[in-house]
């Protein structure tokens, strides 16, 4: 009786045990289904049969596992950038392929179907010059984003941070030809992409380089696609203190130019070596477009150059690089030039650089001798930014939030 009594107990101790382990494997699988639902996954699967059936490139969906396995359960050993918007980690998938995949901390469910649209759109983007957004993963909590990945940091890195031993010098002629390649991306965007994507978040820390210290424009978390009918968009003003359109700011019309903006502060970061944002300098200064303004008003261009640049660059050519970022930087959308001249222009200069006589130069001018008096240089001591923020994982104390 007592062994029957024993064995009883005991079935019964393996059905619950088998019971609980059951619905223990069942939860989470049923949570990564409600999520993969919430997050649009039936939505984007329908994108994807369609973009087959017509024979364009269409997204990958990663399943959450095969993103925890390629980054080791997200050990932070693997990050790559991290920030108040979310953390970035290099992940190696199954065929060996690096990738940074992007796990963002917030999102508006409420904007779902818009997200889906959005991605499908930026997935079909491919430029030698725009990092391109492999896929994604709807089975967790917030979407993750994965992306190719790319090695040498961010150009704000190289510009600012000085004494990160990985970093070299870039030269003049490599600040152009990153200006060049970054403005062509941005131009191609704007036009050449089947629906136009308006960035709306450039900057240095978005524009990262390769192994050949060639430039990808990244970052499409913000991004905004422009219906073919319209030429601006209305959306509450986000985006980084420094870079910010003030005709944005001041109407929350998003449009192509506010693009061309925040370009004209990256001419001027390449040009001067300054941070876009700089509180040693007077309140009135301490924004670097308007400290350049009125440098370039006030005749004192030559102060403001890093004297690299000033030992590399000829006079014409720097003069028209000048006034090319001072066109980027009017308080007028409409009177700044569209990307596809401001690249247009920068290839000219490119072109200067290896045939000096194309625009006229005196022989007398092979170089700038700079009266720079190094303001607000920035070094590694000084630096207040994520040293490794790719992929614009950036602070929230730099960031303007929405309002």
């Amino acid at each position: 009786m007592d062994a029957g009594v024993s064995l009883g107990l005991l079935c019964l101790l393996l059905c619950i045990s088998w019971l609980y382990f059951s619905l223990k494997k069942r939860k989470p699988e049923k949570l990564r289904h409600n999520f993969f639902r919430q997050n649009g996954g039936l939505l984007l699967k329908q994108k994807i049969s369609s973009s087959h059936e017509a024979g364009v490139e269409s997204a990958k969906l990663f399943t959450a596992k095969e993103l925890k396995l390629a980054t080791n359960n997200y050990d932070e050993s693997r990050i790559l950038g991290k920030g108040g918007f979310g953390t970035v980690y290099k992940g190696i998938l199954p065929d060996k392929r690096i990738v940074a995949i992007k796990k963002s901390k917030l999102v508006d469910e409420s904007q779902m179907e818009q997200f889906i649209n959005e991605f499908v759109i930026l997935t079909q983007v491919n430029h030698p010059n725009v990092v391109k957004l492999l896929g994604c993963c709807l089975e967790t909590e917030v979407p993750l984003l994965v992306y190719e990945y790319i090695s040498n940091g961010n150009l704000s890195e190289h510009i600012h941070n000085h004494n990160v031993i990985r970093m070299f010098s870039i030269s003049w002629k490599d600040r152009l030809r990153i200006a060049a390649e970054t403005a062509g991306a941005l131009a191609y965007l704007h036009s050449a992409a089947s629906i136009p994507v308006i960035h709306s978040d450039v900057k240095s820390s978005n524009i990262l380089l390769d192994g050949n210290y060639t430039a990808k424009v990244a970052d499409f978390g913000a991004s905004r696609l422009v219906p073919l009918d319209q030429t601006q968009i209305t959306t509450l003003v986000q985006g980084t203190l420094g870079y910010l359109d003030p005709e944005y700011l001041h109407t929350s019309h998003l449009t192509q130019k506010s693009d061309v903006y925040s370009f004209g502060v990256v001419l001027v970061e390449l040009l001067t070596g300054k941070k876009p944002f700089c509180f040693a300098r007077s309140e009135e200064d301490r924004s670097l477009a308007t400290y350049f303004i009125v440098s370039l008003k006030e005749n004192r261009l030559f102060q403001l150059l890093k004297p690299e640049i000033a030992n590399e660059g000829k006079t014409e050519q720097i003069i028209a690089y000048s006034e090319l970022a001072e066109r980027c930087l009017n308080l007028k959308g409409e009177k700044r030039p569209t990307m596809k001249e401001v690249a247009m222009e920068l290839e000219g200069l490119r072109r200067f650089e290896m045939h000096p006589g194309a625009l006229g130069r005196n022989d007398d001018s092979t170089s700038l001798q700079s009266e720079s008096n190094d303001i607000c240089y920035v070094e590694l001591s000084s630096y207040t930014d994520d040293a490794s923020e790719q992929y614009s994982m950036e602070d929230m104390s730099e960031k303007v939030p929405p309002h």
